[in-house]
């Protein structure tokens, strides 16, 4: 019996994904790199930041930590009018009716994630970040923090995610997935083992 709704943050509750690939063009600018909406969805979407700028840069230690800080900021500047996904009021509406819990999993950061949800009027009851677990997505351990947290089974959650990374990590941990081509393609999301790839959230109305 369903219990649960999992959500990734970034791409899934709101598109933020034009204001993330702005702040990262920015910031690695002056080190002769294009943000494309290609590089944003191949070398970025959906990595903790260390890693990406350990890979695009080779940067760790502090010299990282302040390129990070300064994207993320820069991120929380621009990030001041968001609107939420279509579907996703109604969907919660729907869920907490039925009595339903939800909560959000992703690997933004804590300062970041929390703004997001405050700019969208939410504040779930289960917040899991990946940088606080230790590990973030493609890794399932973020889910399965998140399925010990409610105390459930994975077969009576849902998770809803936008990229391969997120879909991967709820899979693995035996979540039911589905995905929305935010920044994605639906051909890539399905591969990484989605269910299904929804327009929005007012296609997931009838899951419930």
């Amino acid at each position: 019996m369903l219990k649960a709704l999992l959500f990734d943050l970034d791409g899934t509750l709101a598109d933020t994904d034009p204001l993330h690939r702005r702040a990262w063009q920015e910031v690695l600018r002056p080190y002769g790199l294009a943000v494309s909406p290609a590089f944003y969805r191949e070398r970025i979407s959906g990595r903790l930041n260390p890693e990406i700028v350990r890979d695009l840069l080779g940067l760790e230690g502090e010299a990282a930590r302040a390129l990070i800080e300064a994207k993320e900021a820069l991120f929380r500047h621009l990030a001041q009018d968001l609107k939420p996904t279509p579907g996703l009021h109604a969907l919660l509406q729907k869920a907490q009716a039925r009595g339903l819990t939800w909560g959000v999993v992703t690997n933004a950061p804590k300062e970041n994630a929390l703004h997001v949800l405050k700019a969208l009027g939410l504040n779930p009851p289960l917040l899991v970040l990946a940088e606080e677990v230790g590990r973030g997505k493609p890794d399932p351990l973020p889910y399965r923090v998140a399925l010990e947290g409610l105390g459930i089974p994975p077969e009576e959650a849902l998770a809803f995610e936008d990229s391969p990374a997120g879909v991967q990590s709820a899979v693995r941990a035996g979540i039911p997935t589905y995905a929305l081509p935010t920044g994605h393609s639906p051909e890539a999301l399905l591969a990484a083992g989605a269910k299904e790839v929804l327009r929005d959230f007012r296609e997931a109305l009838g899951l419930l």
